[in-house]
């Protein structure tokens, strides 16, 4: 069996697996590349899931998460930043045992509104200075930290960077290789500006990574999990994943899906949906 060759399972797809399950599943599906999350790396060790990871042969596309960066100053910004430097050490570890094509991103999300703020400007700006502490060291790592923005549903808890115009307006003041940004269908397709807002980041060179699923209302309590196959929902694939082609992204392609049935249903069931889903909707606007 083999799936499209620009797939990637993001680990969060199949949560509940742990790192030597969803490397097994994943390749025994015919899936080429996988994005790993911290803490069932941390599970295993950084040396051990980074041996796993090689023996499995799949390229590694991106870690899982950096970032909430919106804290004010005080000893938890502070441990907060030194977190996000061990997990650009681990990205920059992973990504040297990953197979061929192996990338070197670190997903950010940027953080909600600290307890009792109302200033999202306040901590939009905490979140710009944050990458600039951050920068050299992803620099000196051969890392990308990739911006992404969340739905705004989430602002307050989660993410303050809610549109990829504002990513986008963050990562100006790096390299286009030390910082920039993730394009995920579920937080970005109702935004007017989209389709501009994507081409602009090829202009720029700013496309990290390109992560897709689907939405479908009525959502869940728990909004977190609202994310579907690609093609159970309403977002338009075709128009945003052509606009991602034509603006240059030439990467591997993930799905995430946060979901409790698909967390609940078995992993090797979950990635072979999902490379079917993959394939009847994203697969076809690729080339």
């Amino acid at each position: 069996m083999s799936a499209d060759p620009r797939l990637s399972i993001n680990q969060a797809t199949i949560k509940y697996a742990d790192l030597a399950t969803a490397l097994r599943v994943t390749a025994e599906a015919g899936i080429p590349a996988i994005g790993l999350w911290r803490e069932p790396v941390n599970d295993v060790g950084l040396d051990v899931a980074a041996r796993m990871l090689a023996d499995s042969g799949l390229r590694f596309t991106t870690h899982c998460r950096g970032g909430f960066f919106t804290l004010p100053d005080g000893p938890e910004r502070l441990a907060a930043l030194d977190d996000n430097r061990r997990a650009i050490e681990e990205t920059a570890t992973l990504a040297a045992a990953g197979g061929d094509g192996s990338t070197a991103v670190l997903v950010l999300v940027a953080g909600g509104l600290p307890a009792g703020s109302r200033d999202l400007v306040g901590a939009r700006e905490r979140v710009r200075d944050a990458l600039g502490a951050l920068a050299p060291d992803a620099e000196a790592a051969g890392v990308t930290l990739a911006i992404e923005p969340l739905h705004p549903m989430f602002a307050s808890d989660r993410a303050v960077v809610s549109t990829l115009g504002q990513a986008l307006d963050l990562a100006a003041d790096f390299d286009p290789h030390v910082v920039g940004v993730a394009v995920d269908t579920f937080h970005i397709w109702w935004d007017p500006q989209v389709l501009e807002q994507i081409a602009r980041a090829g202009r720029e060179g700013r496309i990290a990574t390109y992560q897709v699923c689907d939405w479908k209302t009525p959502l869940p309590a728990d909004v977190l999990l609202s994310r579907h196959y690609p093609g159970d929902g309403v977002i338009d694939f075709g128009s945003l994943t052509r606009a991602v082609v034509e603006a240059g992204y030439v990467g591997d392609v993930e799905v995430e899906i946060f979901h409790a049935d698909v967390w609940a249903d078995d992993p090797a069931r979950v990635v072979r949906r999902t490379a079917e889903a993959f394939a009847a909707a994203v697969s076809p606007h690729l080339s």
